[in-house]
């Protein structure tokens, strides 16, 4: 147990140290003499930081010229877009056409893109693989192998029991599994990635995460029942006035479920990359003022505390995934729910009263 806790910390502290390291490298590249620029580093790029330097990736443009014309264009990187003379860099540092116009419609491939397509790539294949091992057999007839499919086994049944049969009817439960699955496990991965050096946090992108959201309201929607809809826009048993009061609440709750699910997700990843990256930011901002001696001597505050906040935010990576597809699974259940049988007994209840009355 000794020896697991002290690679756990000694794994922590080299991301730790990492991380810093990148962060300097950073610091030094800029050019209007910041020390360290905190929402540029959370920021989305358009290169992928690695051991190895800089990879460029594609910029993609659909743009309207001055005369109106339209155009789609492909360059391998924004040197190569410039370079070309049909763009060009404006003062704001973005890319425009260079005679005039404007690009409409950015699909230029990110470094938040990039991490997007990885987790989510990783939650299928991983279950891909785990199907494989379940057709032959092992998890069936015997009992699973390895830690791979014992792990896949604790979390989807997990996803299964804990999240989607507990809050979506039992008949319909099993339908939403490999959904809620794909998502726990595609925001696991994006949020660990965070925590990688050179990685990045596509989770801490309010487009990744309302990416996410819109679609468990699209699935939320689809799986709405006649008494979903009619408890939204008819109220059956409340007096017709209420309803011009109830009926936009209802409407206006479709879509803030959805926003407060992306808010929720975007607004702790990106703090928490911030707050490691102020924390770590603590030791250029001593050494810039004070010198080399007092960068050192708050670097032993800001990794040892970098350290907690690692093993916190891995913590909260998994509670925000687990967060995510419990609610989606929630909203889904509440969509999806039917008062048939409820009000079958009120009938059959109500009809006995009758009887008994006459």
């Amino acid at each position: 147990m000794v020896q697991t806790l002290r690679r756990v910390f000694l794994t922590l502290l080299f991301l730790s140290i990492s991380t810093s390291n990148i962060f300097a490298a950073d610091a030094s590249e800029q050019e209007d003499g910041q020390i360290l620029d905190v929402m540029g580093t959370v920021a989305d790029h358009d290169y992928m930081k690695t051991p190895f330097g800089k990879i460029y990736l594609p910029r993609i443009f659909y743009w309207e010229d001055a005369s109106g014309e339209t155009g789609l264009s492909a360059y391998a990187s924004t040197k190569s877009a410039l370079e070309s003379g049909v763009f060009a860099e404006n003062e704001e540092g973005a890319i425009v056409p260079a005679g005039g116009g404007q690009v409409k419609v950015d699909l230029s491939i990110t470094s938040h893109l990039v991490f997007f397509w990885i987790g989510m790539g990783l939650a299928v294949f991983i279950t891909v693989m785990a199907a494989g091992r379940y057709k032959k057999g092992i998890g069936k007839s015997v009992e699973p192998q390895g830690a791979f499919q014992n792990i896949f086994e604790v979390l989807f049944v997990f996803v299964r029991d804990d999240i989607a049969r507990d809050n979506i009817d039992k008949h319909k439960a099993d339908r939403y599994v490999p959904y809620l699955f794909t998502m726990f496990m595609g925001i696991t991965f994006m949020n660990l990635f965070g925590l990688v050096p050179w990685a990045a946090t596509a989770t801490a992108d309010l487009t990744v995460t309302a990416t996410l959201a819109t679609v468990t309201f699209f699935v939320t929607q689809f799986s709405g029942t006649k008494d979903h809809w009619a408890h939204v826009f008819m109220f059956p048993g409340v007096p017709g006035w209420v309803r011009f009061i109830l009926t936009p609440v209802e409407i206006l709750g479709l879509f803030t479920k959805p926003f407060a699910l992306a808010i929720r997700l975007f607004a702790n990843m990106l703090s928490g990359k911030i707050m490691i990256i102020a924390i770590l930011g603590l030791v250029f901002i001593f050494a810039d003022l004070l010198g080399a001696v007092a960068g050192y001597g708050v670097s032993i505050f800001s990794v040892s505390l970098t350290v907690v906040l690692y093993a916190l935010k891995a913590f909260v990576a998994l509670l925000q995934a687990y967060i995510f597809a419990l609610l989606s699974a929630v909203f889904i259940g509440m969509a999806a729910e039917s008062h048939e049988h409820d009000e079958e007994g009120y009938r059959t209840e109500h009809i006995a009263e009758e009887v008994s009355a006459n």
